[in-house]
């Protein structure tokens, strides 16, 4: 474990940037002083937040760069437009010149998952990225893979989904063989595309020590903690991520629409503050921000373009995790050791469009 994880910032990227970035740094700062900053963005305006963070001010050095990547540009308009000069690919470079041991990015996660997978490379026997986070569940928490990195995929693209994720849980949530689960239509054999009881096929052959293959879940399943580790292509994953938040939002807003219309209510809430105190810091989607870019030959963590600076600070804490936890490594021990059989299944590529 390195004595001080450095951190890469795209101290631009996000919805408003550097008024977001800086302070969930500083925030992080706080749980973590054994860390240094590496802050790529406009020096403007990086100092003028830094004014207000004297003890992120000093663990911190400024790379300037006024280019940073549009939310809106498309990812192949990133490469051409903005490599080698904005703020998110420097950040990511500083990562393959070992001058940073993680990059954490609020800005486009097409551009991100580009320039990630053109600078860094991808790991022998993985064939394109996914995106990973931790997931509040009724059992603990649970490791979800691919959130959009990537469109579709075949059984061999599961698979190391599979070997991915379960790493990423044994790191983060110290579990020595996770259990794995194919999101499905439902838990029966013959359900589902091809692909997924294909990859099903695959898991039960390999039998690899290293994780425990259970089967298929579904949707519900991701909330009751059927799984340490749920496997689903992008497509798929993105929707359930993104219902998953939509939901929490729902509820909290009818709740507080109920609470707000009768006098009961508001003593009941006031009688049952703990309780509603305790379900809000489980279920806040700020407290599952980062996910993490598998697959690549450095650590990238994404963090939503339109979080406050609490969530990105919880963004930082996945990346820092990653670093200091060796997650590349272990990736590779799984890969080499349980990973043989990927060779066996056809290629998955996918241009970047």
């Amino acid at each position: 474990m390195p004595q001080k994880v450095r951190i890469a910032l795209d101290a631009m990227g996000g919805d408003v940037g550097a008024s977001v970035v800086i302070p969930g740094a500083a925030i992080f700062l706080t749980r973590h002083p054994d860390v240094e900053f590496l802050l790529f963005g406009d020096r403007a305006v990086i100092d003028a937040q830094l004014a207000h963070h004297a003890g992120l001010k000093k663990v911190a050095r400024i790379i300037h760069t006024d280019v940073a990547v549009s939310m809106h540009d498309r990812p192949s308009q990133a490469l051409r437009r903005t490599r080698k000069s904005s703020s998110m690919w420097l950040a990511i470079e500083a990562v393959k010149k070992g001058e940073a041991d993680v990059a954490v990015s609020a800005g486009n996660t097409g551009a991100l998952v580009a320039m990630a997978r053109f600078c860094l490379r991808m790991l022998p026997g993985i064939d394109r990225p996914a995106l990973a986070a931790i997931y509040p569940t009724m059992r603990g928490d649970s490791v979800v893979l691919d959130l959009g990195a990537t469109i579709g995929g075949d059984a061999r693209h599961l698979v190391a989904l599979a070997v991915m994720g379960s790493a990423m849980a044994s790191v983060l949530l110290n579990l020595e063989r996770p259990s794995v689960g194919l999101l499905n239509i439902g838990v029966e054999e013959m359900k589902g595309h091809e692909e997924i009881r294909e990859a099903a096929e695959l898991l039960r052959e390999m039998s690899l020590p290293h994780l425990n293959y259970t089967g298929f879940i579904e949707g519900d399943g991701i909330g009751r903690g059927d799984a340490d580790v749920v496997v689903t292509e992008g497509f798929s994953g993105n929707i359930a991520l993104k219902m998953a938040e939509g939901t929490f939002r729902q509820f909290s807003a009818v709740l507080r629409d109920s609470i707000s219309r009768y006098w009961l209510a508001r003593i009941g809430y006031l009688l049952s503050f703990q309780a509603f105190r305790a379900l809000r810091k489980k279920l806040d989607p700020r407290r599952a921000n980062g996910s993490v870019l598998l697959g690549l030959k450095g650590v990238v963590v994404k963090s939503h373009g339109g979080t406050d600076s609490e969530g990105f600070a919880y963004a930082v804490d996945v990346g820092y995790e990653m670093a200091r936890y060796d997650l590349l490594n272990k990736i590779n021990q799984m890969l080499n050791r349980d990973g043989s059989a990927l060779a066996q299944a056809p290629t998955d590529q996918e241009p970047v469009s």
